[in-house]
Protein backbone atom coordinates (compact mmCIF):
# COMPACT_ATOMS: atom_id res chain seq x y z
CA UNK A 1 0.00 0.00 0.00
CA UNK A 2 1.56 3.59 -1.22
CA UNK A 3 0.38 6.83 0.93
CA UNK A 4 0.54 9.94 -0.78
CA UNK A 5 3.54 11.81 -0.25
CA UNK A 6 3.54 15.19 1.11
CA UNK A 7 6.61 16.10 2.24
CA UNK A 8 10.77 15.87 1.77
CA UNK A 9 13.11 16.13 3.79
CA UNK A 10 16.91 15.87 4.33
CA UNK A 11 16.26 12.36 5.71
CA UNK A 12 14.18 11.49 2.96
CA UNK A 13 10.13 11.27 2.07
CA UNK A 14 7.66 11.63 4.57
CA UNK A 15 4.07 9.96 4.56
CA UNK A 16 0.72 11.79 5.01
CA UNK A 17 0.32 9.04 7.97
CA UNK A 18 4.03 10.18 9.36
CA UNK A 19 3.58 13.56 9.16
CA UNK A 20 0.30 13.10 10.74
CA UNK A 21 1.64 10.58 13.78
CA UNK A 22 4.42 13.15 13.93
CA UNK A 23 2.44 16.31 14.52
CA UNK A 24 -0.13 14.75 16.76
CA UNK A 25 2.54 13.47 19.05
CA UNK A 26 4.85 16.93 19.10
CA UNK A 27 1.55 18.83 19.63
CA UNK A 28 0.63 16.39 22.96
CA UNK A 29 3.93 16.41 24.29
CA UNK A 30 4.05 20.43 23.53
CA UNK A 31 0.75 20.65 25.51
CA UNK A 32 1.75 18.72 28.41
CA UNK A 33 5.29 20.00 28.47
CA UNK A 34 3.94 23.22 29.07
CA UNK A 35 1.36 21.99 31.13
CA UNK A 36 3.68 21.60 33.86
CA UNK A 37 3.79 24.60 36.12
CA UNK A 38 7.08 24.87 36.89
CA UNK A 39 7.42 28.38 38.54
CA UNK A 40 4.59 27.13 40.61
CA UNK A 41 6.80 24.52 41.72
CA UNK A 42 9.54 26.29 42.03
CA UNK A 43 7.77 28.57 44.72
CA UNK A 44 6.88 26.01 46.85
CA UNK A 45 9.95 24.12 46.73
CA UNK A 46 12.68 26.99 46.48
CA UNK A 47 10.66 29.42 48.45
CA UNK A 48 8.17 27.31 50.58
CA UNK A 49 5.40 29.80 48.99
CA UNK A 50 2.88 29.91 46.75
CA UNK A 51 3.23 32.37 44.29
CA UNK A 52 -0.33 32.89 43.57
CA UNK A 53 -0.59 34.86 46.73
CA UNK A 54 1.22 37.11 45.12
CA UNK A 55 1.03 40.11 42.32
CA UNK A 56 -1.51 39.67 39.96
CA UNK A 57 -2.02 36.19 41.33
CA UNK A 58 -0.64 34.59 38.18
CA UNK A 59 0.89 31.36 38.39
CA UNK A 60 3.99 32.38 36.38
CA UNK A 61 7.35 33.08 36.71
CA UNK A 62 7.08 37.25 37.33
CA UNK A 63 5.30 36.25 40.76
CA UNK A 64 8.18 34.05 41.61
CA UNK A 65 10.36 37.06 41.68
CA UNK A 66 7.37 39.23 43.48
CA UNK A 67 7.71 36.37 45.95
CA UNK A 68 11.08 37.43 47.23
CA UNK A 69 13.82 35.27 45.29
CA UNK A 70 15.46 36.67 42.24
CA UNK A 71 17.24 33.59 42.05
CA UNK A 72 14.18 31.43 41.79
CA UNK A 73 12.69 33.90 39.87
CA UNK A 74 15.18 33.65 37.20
CA UNK A 75 15.16 29.56 37.28
CA UNK A 76 11.15 29.97 36.73
CA UNK A 77 11.71 32.09 33.80
CA UNK A 78 14.18 30.03 31.97
CA UNK A 79 11.98 26.86 32.61
CA UNK A 80 8.79 28.73 31.51
CA UNK A 81 10.49 30.26 28.28
CA UNK A 82 12.13 26.94 27.74
CA UNK A 83 8.63 25.36 27.39
CA UNK A 84 7.91 26.32 24.06
CA UNK A 85 11.50 25.99 23.01
CA UNK A 86 12.39 21.64 22.37
CA UNK A 87 8.71 20.73 20.62
CA UNK A 88 9.19 23.54 18.14
CA UNK A 89 12.22 23.19 17.27
CA UNK A 90 12.28 19.05 17.28
CA UNK A 91 9.01 19.67 14.75
CA UNK A 92 11.18 21.89 12.19
CA UNK A 93 14.70 21.15 12.50
CA UNK A 94 14.78 17.39 13.07
CA UNK A 95 11.46 16.19 11.35
CA UNK A 96 11.14 19.35 9.21
CA UNK A 97 7.89 18.99 9.28
CA UNK A 98 5.47 21.88 7.29
CA UNK A 99 5.70 25.26 9.20
CA UNK A 100 2.10 25.13 9.71
CA UNK A 101 2.77 21.90 11.62
CA UNK A 102 5.40 23.65 13.61
CA UNK A 103 3.27 26.59 14.32
CA UNK A 104 0.34 24.26 15.39
CA UNK A 105 3.05 22.73 18.23
CA UNK A 106 3.98 26.13 19.22
CA UNK A 107 -0.32 27.16 19.83
CA UNK A 108 -0.39 24.21 21.72
CA UNK A 109 2.44 24.82 23.84
CA UNK A 110 1.11 28.48 24.52
CA UNK A 111 -2.26 26.85 25.11
CA UNK A 112 -0.77 24.23 27.85
CA UNK A 113 0.66 27.05 30.41
CA UNK A 114 -2.26 29.17 29.95
CA UNK A 115 -4.68 26.17 30.34
CA UNK A 116 -3.13 24.22 32.43
CA UNK A 117 -5.11 20.50 33.46
CA UNK A 118 -2.83 20.70 36.30
CA UNK A 119 -3.79 23.90 37.48
CA UNK A 120 -7.70 23.25 37.02
CA UNK A 121 -6.89 25.27 33.34
CA UNK A 122 -6.06 28.48 35.45
CA UNK A 123 -2.74 29.09 34.04
CA UNK A 124 -0.54 31.83 33.55
CA UNK A 125 -0.31 34.35 31.25
CA UNK A 126 2.26 32.52 28.96
CA UNK A 127 4.22 35.49 27.77
CA UNK A 128 7.13 33.85 28.59
CA UNK A 129 6.25 30.13 26.45
CA UNK A 130 5.98 32.69 23.84
CA UNK A 131 8.75 33.83 24.18
CA UNK A 132 10.00 30.77 24.03
CA UNK A 133 8.14 29.53 20.83
CA UNK A 134 9.37 32.31 19.23
CA UNK A 135 13.37 31.56 19.83
CA UNK A 136 12.38 28.24 18.35
CA UNK A 137 10.32 29.42 15.07
CA UNK A 138 12.84 30.20 12.05
CA UNK A 139 11.24 33.20 11.03
CA UNK A 140 13.36 35.87 12.68
CA UNK A 141 11.91 38.73 11.05
CA UNK A 142 8.36 38.00 13.45
CA UNK A 143 10.58 37.36 16.34
CA UNK A 144 12.69 40.90 15.98
CA UNK A 145 9.08 42.71 15.13
CA UNK A 146 7.64 41.33 18.34
CA UNK A 147 10.70 42.42 19.98
CA UNK A 148 10.85 45.74 18.66
CA UNK A 149 7.22 46.81 19.20
CA UNK A 150 7.19 45.34 22.80
CA UNK A 151 9.90 47.37 23.56
CA UNK A 152 8.73 50.39 22.32
CA UNK A 153 5.28 49.69 24.21
CA UNK A 154 7.19 49.69 27.72
CA UNK A 155 8.61 53.00 26.81
CA UNK A 156 5.25 54.45 26.07
CA UNK A 157 2.19 52.69 27.34
CA UNK A 158 0.45 51.41 30.57
CA UNK A 159 -0.61 49.49 32.37
CA UNK A 160 1.13 45.85 31.47
CA UNK A 161 -1.55 44.55 29.60
CA UNK A 162 -1.94 47.30 27.22
CA UNK A 163 2.04 47.26 26.52
CA UNK A 164 1.87 43.48 25.72
CA UNK A 165 -0.94 44.15 23.34
CA UNK A 166 0.22 46.97 21.44
CA UNK A 167 3.50 45.21 21.05
CA UNK A 168 1.68 41.93 19.51
CA UNK A 169 -0.93 44.07 17.32
CA UNK A 170 1.97 45.98 16.03
CA UNK A 171 4.02 43.43 15.04
CA UNK A 172 0.94 41.60 13.47
CA UNK A 173 0.54 44.98 11.47
CA UNK A 174 3.58 44.92 10.05
CA UNK A 175 3.68 40.98 9.11
CA UNK A 176 0.59 41.94 7.23
CA UNK A 177 1.85 44.63 5.43
CA UNK A 178 5.32 42.99 4.56
CA UNK A 179 4.12 39.43 4.18
CA UNK A 180 0.89 39.16 3.01
CA UNK A 181 -1.81 36.60 4.18
CA UNK A 182 0.80 34.32 5.46
CA UNK A 183 1.42 31.82 8.35
CA UNK A 184 2.90 34.57 10.13
CA UNK A 185 0.18 36.77 10.60
CA UNK A 186 -2.16 33.89 11.09
CA UNK A 187 0.19 32.94 13.85
CA UNK A 188 0.57 36.51 15.81
CA UNK A 189 -3.38 36.13 15.83
CA UNK A 190 -3.85 32.95 17.13
CA UNK A 191 -1.41 34.29 20.03
CA UNK A 192 -3.55 37.80 20.19
CA UNK A 193 -6.71 36.22 20.69
CA UNK A 194 -5.03 33.88 23.87
CA UNK A 195 -3.47 37.23 25.21
CA UNK A 196 -6.85 39.00 24.91
CA UNK A 197 -8.43 35.81 27.09
CA UNK A 198 -6.10 35.60 29.29
CA UNK A 199 -5.52 39.73 29.83
CA UNK A 200 -9.36 40.55 29.43
CA UNK A 201 -10.18 42.07 32.44
CA UNK A 202 -6.87 44.06 33.02
CA UNK A 203 -7.72 45.27 29.24
CA UNK A 204 -11.07 46.75 31.01
CA UNK A 205 -8.33 49.50 31.97
CA UNK A 206 -8.17 52.57 29.60
CA UNK A 207 -4.53 52.62 28.26
CA UNK A 208 -2.47 55.53 28.96
CA UNK A 209 0.92 57.25 28.20
CA UNK A 210 3.31 55.39 30.59
CA UNK A 211 6.95 54.44 30.92
CA UNK A 212 9.53 56.40 31.31
CA UNK A 213 9.13 57.96 27.88
CA UNK A 214 5.41 58.33 27.87
CA UNK A 215 5.42 59.86 31.58
CA UNK A 216 8.08 62.49 30.45
CA UNK A 217 6.09 63.40 27.47
CA UNK A 218 2.98 63.76 29.42
CA UNK A 219 5.04 65.59 32.15
CA UNK A 220 6.22 68.43 29.41
CA UNK A 221 2.31 68.37 28.66
CA UNK A 222 1.44 69.38 32.00
CA UNK A 223 4.23 71.92 32.38
CA UNK A 224 3.27 73.68 28.88
CA UNK A 225 -0.49 73.73 29.94
CA UNK A 226 0.59 75.36 32.96
CA UNK A 227 2.09 78.33 31.32
CA UNK A 228 -1.25 79.10 29.51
Amino acid sequence: MQYEVRHTCSRGVISRVEISCYSALLAVAAFWLAACPFSVWVGKWLLGKDIRRYGDGNPGAFNVFRAGGWKAGVLALVLDIGKGVPFVALAHYYFELPMVVVMVVGLCAILGHAYTPLLRFQGGKALAVIAGVLLALPQHEMVISVVVFMLLSFLFIEPDAWRVMFGVTASLIYLAITKGISLEPLFMISVIAILVVKYFDELKTTPRLGGKLGGWFRSRRTADLGRH
